[in-house]
């Protein structure tokens, strides 16, 4: 009897596992999970040097699009396979924006490391020198680009500056008497968006969230009053952190709201205008993701605890005035989605897609009807939706960036329950000399 061949053998086994985990998901979402038996993944460290091996011939050239269907056939995808490497290769993606020409740009690395940008257009890429962030406003046209010199906003990718600010200094909101010293570097932003006209950005970092207009910066968390509370009552200021974590922001498509938090408090919504409207407690314990629908009419919120979570929705219209406790049962705030903390997510219709700390994609929609999940495996970091709402973009902190093709067909090799096909996988590792596409 031959033996098969590493190839062969890789798989055999990707398939076969696929195969089991689907089904298992069929059956537990239809019978239930008691007695069910978790799939097995059969013994694969042994091929990944072979794997490696077929990678990186494939990559030699990275011009024909035939080799790379081929090497997706007979080597297809998988995460579990992959863990033994990831400790030492993977890197998160923080940042990803589909263009309208279908290209791709990916900011390699964690917010708070100085990373890359790398522009993907098909099988090529190429490095962006210059740029140490990058964020694009919720409606598609701003661009923001941070470099040390300031934040500038642009008509499209590569096209005319429309604003410049300076970085904030750490002082803004504060009161000038209290003994408050300025920043030593300026922050370093987490998330850069633009709002809708170009004209102001939400910096979201660990040093403060601040809105950029061209006369002023403006404080949006740690809220100055809650700050002026803390001096007031004696603590000196050497004892008051202005830092944040999990900290994070959302703009709605149409400007008018804004939505921060971190895990210190309550969702915060505040009006075009910076002033507070509403303050809605999570359904977990650490705010940690919000979102607002592509027609700006509802918000979706998601606390954590651990690598579990919970997500919340508002309508937009119940926003003003709107006061709810931690776990609160207001009708105004239900939870949607039980189970998922969520790092990143878009907005498709009247579906909600978010990403979650054990690599899925989860859909629903705005009354927390399942409508599928799809795996990539690892924590999902970023993720982007392209303008016709065809291509879906997403990373994560193994590596990976995956460009699916949704409602594509699911080929026999993918994880989920969603008719969705992965037509790319590249893999930004540390001790590669350049990205794989797989």
């Amino acid at each position: 009897m031959t033996t098969p061949t590493p190839q062969q053998q890789w798989q055999a086994a990707v398939l076969d596992y696929a195969r089991q985990v689907n089904r298992y998901v069929e059956l537990g979402l239809s019978q239930g999970w008691d007695g069910l038996k978790e799939p097995q993944l059969v013994a694969t460290e042994h091929l990944l040097p072979a794997l490696l091996e077929a990678l990186q011939a494939a990559n030699e050239t990275n011009t024909d699009a035939s080799i790379h269907a081929t090497l997706r056939t007979n080597w297809p995808p998988a995460h579990l396979p992959l863990v033994p490497l990831l400790d030492n290769q993977a890197q998160s993606i923080s940042a990803l924006a589909l263009l309208d020409d279908s290209s791709l740009l990916a900011r390699v690395g964690s917010a708070y490391e100085r990373g890359r940008l790398v522009h993907i257009h098909g099988s090529q890429w190429h490095d962006v020198i210059g740029i140490d962030f990058f964020g694009r406003c919720p409606a598609r046209r701003y661009f923001a680009l941070a470099r040390a010199s300031g934040i500038s906003v642009h008509d499209g990718w590569n096209g005319p500056q429309v604003a410049q600010f300076t970085w904030p200094t750490g002082l803004e909101g504060l009161p000038a008497d209290a003994g408050f010293e300025a920043l030593e570097h300026p922050p370093v932003p987490t998330a850069l968006i633009p709002f809708p006209d170009g004209q102001r950005v939400l910096l979201v970092s660990s040093d403060g969230i601040f809105v950029l207009a061209k006369e002023t910066t403006t404080r949006l968390l740690p809220r100055p009053a809650d700050i002026r509370e803390d001096l007031r009552r004696g603590t000196p200021a050497d004892d008051i952190n202005p830092g944040l974590s999990m900290e994070h922001g959302a703009i709605s498509a149409d400007g008018r709201w804004i939505a921060v938090g971190e895990q210190c408090g309550s969702h915060l919504v505040f009006d075009s205008d910076l002033q507070q409207v509403a303050e809605v407690g999570p359904a977990g314990e650490y705010p940690h993701f919000a979102l607002f629908n592509s027609r700006s009419d509802r918000l979706i919120l998601n606390a954590c605890h651990f690598y579990n979570g919970a997500t919340l929705s508002v309508s937009v219209a119940d926003l003003p005035g709107l006061r709810t406790d931690f776990y609160s049962d207001d009708e105004r705030t239900p939870v949607v989605q039980d189970g998922a903390r969520v790092y990143a997510g878009v907005s498709r219709g009247d579906t909600f897609i978010v990403g979650d700390a054990y690599g899925y994609l989860r859909a629903f929609d705005d009354l927390g009807n399942e409508r599928w999940q799809h795996f990539i495996g690892s924590t999902i970091c970023a993720m982007d939706l392209s303008a016709d709402g065809n291509t879906l973009a997403v990373s994560s902190y193994a590596g990976f960036v995956c460009l699916i093709d949704l409602d594509a067909g699911r080929p026999a090799w993918q994880i989920g329950t969603g008719e969705h096909h992965e037509r790319q996988r590249w893999l930004f590792w540390k001790g590669q000399s350049k990205p794989l596409l797989w």
